[in-house]
């Protein structure tokens, strides 16, 4: 998820329970050219390994190139998003646009598998829309360009992130290839991830915007916990996460800045008096400032009910 899941988050994600991680998208062009923020986003922290490094791109020949440096940096998989469908990149021919021409695709695929030397995944949609569901056949293509695996999100291009996941596509693509297929959307917990598999046959479960301010999603114990103690396990990942993004970004604040506002507003949801705390940690002008706002927020909304106030006799 761009923005979100950088290496601080994403360790979070693996102590919770998460089973594997993988970069943000990585604009092939960009890394090639060494542009900074390309670079920062392919950092990781040596516990994560194995780690997948996800290439973004169209043009195989950098595609290639930005394969080559991603695994020179330690890339134990190297992915290639064809799920993006966010119309600044889908204009430029990347992400699920390369859906939409199977066959010429089946050309990048090729280049990228005799530069890959790890496992080469690739992530994919339902289709472009919904005149357009051709997952099993764009899976088929990949299968027979030698791609290890498959990430499949059912949805279409045009949908975006709206409605309900069609997860028979899924299982479609299942049915259609031999290669590992996993799965995503709309999985929020353990059970839901549980489902999924029983429901498509998919051997994985990936989960993205779900644990968006929730990485203890990935806990399989954390459902069955009391409600006490899920809150001082939530308040210990919140403290993780934070610690982690002070040390990550130690040499430019002002990302550390906005990366803490940005999940300190998700870490509040679901609380009382959340939306005015959201409110005032997106006005806190400093990472401890954002701090402040937040823990007085918990202080006060969440932490009595795990510590409840002496009452004076």
């Amino acid at each position: 998820m761009a923005a979100i899941s950088n290496a601080p988050f994403r360790l979070v994600a693996q102590e919770c329970g998460s089973g594997m991680t993988t970069s943000e998208e990585i604009d092939a062009m960009s890394i090639v050219r060494n542009a900074p923020a390309a670079l920062e986003i392919a950092k990781y922290y040596p516990q994560e390994r194995p780690i997948a490094m996800q290439l973004l791109g169209s043009d195989p020949d950098l595609l290639c190139a930005a394969a080559e440096i991603v695994q020179e940096l330690g890339a134990d998989i190297v992915d290639l998003n064809m799920g993006c469908p966010v119309r600044k990149i889908t204009n430029q021919g990347k992400g699920s646009a390369l859906m939409r021409d199977p066959e010429a695709t089946r050309l990048v695929i090729r280049a990228l598998r005799k530069t890959v030397r790890v496992p080469f995944t690739v992530k994919i949609r339902g289709g472009w829309d919904s005149t357009a569901l051709n997952a099993v056949e764009v899976a088929k293509m990949l299968e027979e360009e030698g791609v290890d695996a498959l990430t499949v999100h059912p949805r279409t291009r045009s949908q975006q992130f709206t409605g309900r996941a069609p997860w028979q596509i899924i299982r479609d693509v299942v049915e259609a290839v031999k290669i590992p297929v996993t799965g995503n959307g709309d999985v929020t917990s353990m059970d839901e991830a549980t489902q999924m598999i029983a429901s498509t046959g998919c051997v994985n479960v990936m989960i993205g915007r779900g644990a968006i301010g929730s990485p203890w999603v990935f806990n399989p114990a954390y459902d069955t916990m009391p409600r006490a103690e899920q809150l001082r396990y939530r308040q210990r990942c919140v403290e993780r996460h934070m610690s982690l993004l002070r040390e990550h970004f130690a040499g430019n604040q002002r990302e550390a800045r906005t990366q803490a506002r940005k999940h300190l507003a998700w870490y509040s949801e679901g609380f009382r008096n959340s939306a005015e705390a959201r409110l005032r940690v997106f006005q806190a002008p400093t990472v401890e400032d954002a701090l402040d706002v937040f823990w007085t927020f918990w202080d006060k909304n969440v932490r009595p009910e795990y510590e409840p106030l002496a009452v004076p006799v």
